[in-house]
């Protein structure tokens, strides 16, 4: 994912905070624009209310509800109850760095931690490759951050954790053989479990055993993976349409509900049942996922990355083209409209501009993307 040349920044959906978005005028974009932030940027963390671009020199940059930058920075993590970027310390040490959003990053921080040794042995990012940023995880992978109290939790060394995502009630860990751990509250089926409960402390997936995994993305209430062969696995909530699976929300006919069942079928799926009024046919609509579904793209894609949005998805292939589905109410979607979609569908601006996509990252209600002119690969 590491792009030696500059390409550009683009972004979409909800700017409603003023935060760095496409042109940042009105509240939302519904078609990509390049970010005119005059900086070269290698990586982005969007919260819902602000967003924070980490430069090639090692400047974190906030905008939205709070502004300022700070500079001598590696990686920043964004959520709507912590700033956290990790920056050079003391002696070329490694630390982070937190403030409350209200005040980052220019008041006094809520706490600082100095990385040990061993994690600067086992390599902190420079802050100049076009990547998605290590945290939440933190160097060493022997922790992640945490929006809540306490802000720094331990993994268990035996887990080898290589990437760590989280939603907005749950946890996956990709570790360093390609194995998918999660934990916290299933009630929307996003651990991937089969079953609504919550998990305390990291569960491998069973399903997935012997099919390694090279990406994670968790959204809000939903999951998705994709193994190193380019397969795409999704589960959880399908509100939205973001498992790109039918729901009764996107249904065309929404006259069409005179009659409704709920409950987990054998395929661990929670299904609604809407008889038509004509011909008294029944259609399934998915509302929780809670095992990996095995999603397939368009024209038969590979992915190589994939992000999640708070009720929408983004991957992209390894031709480096961008697909998008889910909640596109704020143009997140990119497509130029504020539609909701329930199947993968193209973004065709960067097909029209000759460019490929090389990275993706999904913000609650927006979407940030890295892409260069074809032909410079």
């Amino acid at each position: 994912m590491a792009q030696d040349r500059p390409g550009t920044w683009f972004g979409f959906g909800f700017c409603g905070f003023g935060q760095a978005l496409g042109s940042g005028r009105g509240h939302q974009v519904h078609s990509p624009e390049p970010l005119r932030t005059g900086d070269d940027i290698c990586r982005v963390s969007a919260s819902w209310s602000y967003t924070a671009l980490v430069t090639r020199e090692g400047c974190v940059k906030v905008s939205g509800s709070t502004s300022g930058a700070v500079g001598g920075c590696r990686d920043a993590w964004a959520s709507e109850r912590l700033l956290v970027v990790l920056r050079n310390g003391p002696e070329s040490r490694a630390e982070l760095l937190a403030w409350a959003p209200g005040s980052a990053p220019q008041g006094e921080p809520l706490w600082t931690r100095e990385l040990g040794a061993e994690a600067e042995r086992e390599g902190v990012p420079t802050g100049r490759e076009i990547h998605a940023g290590l945290l939440p995880l933190l160097p060493g992978a022997r922790a992640y951050l945490s929006p809540q109290p306490p802000f720094c939790r331990p993994l268990a060394p035996e887990l080898r954790a290589r990437r760590l995502e989280l939603g907005a009630e749950h946890a996956l860990l990709l570790g360093a053989a390609g194995q998918v751990f999660s934990w916290g509250k299933g009630r929307h089926g996003q651990l991937g479990h089969g079953t609504l409960e919550a998990e305390l402390e990291p569960r491998p997936l069973e399903v997935l055993q012997g099919l390694p995994m090279a990406v994670v993305a968790a959204g809000g209430w939903h999951s998705l993976c994709v193994s190193e062969a380019g397969d795409i696995y999704i589960w959880g909530w399908n509100e939205s349409g973001q498992l790109a699976l039918p729901t009764r929300s996107l249904a065309e006919d929404e006259k069409m509900v005179p009659e409704r069942a709920l409950g987990l079928n054998g395929a661990d799926s929670e299904v609604e049942r809407t008889a038509g009024a004509e011909d008294e046919a029944t259609a399934p609509f998915i509302a929780v996922q809670a095992f990996p579904a095995l999603l397939d793209l368009p024209l038969g894609s590979d992915a190589v990355m994939a992000s999640c949005g708070s009720r929408h998805t983004a991957v992209v292939t390894r031709k480096g083209e961008l697909y998008t589905w889910g909640w596109g109410k704020y143009g997140q979607l990119g497509h130029k409209d504020a539609a909701s979609l329930d199947r993968p569908c193209r973004v065709e601006y960067f097909i029209d501009k000759q460019l490929q996509v090389k990275a993706v990252t999904c913000g609650p209600w927006n979407t940030y993307v890295y892409a260069v002119e074809k032909g410079d690969s």
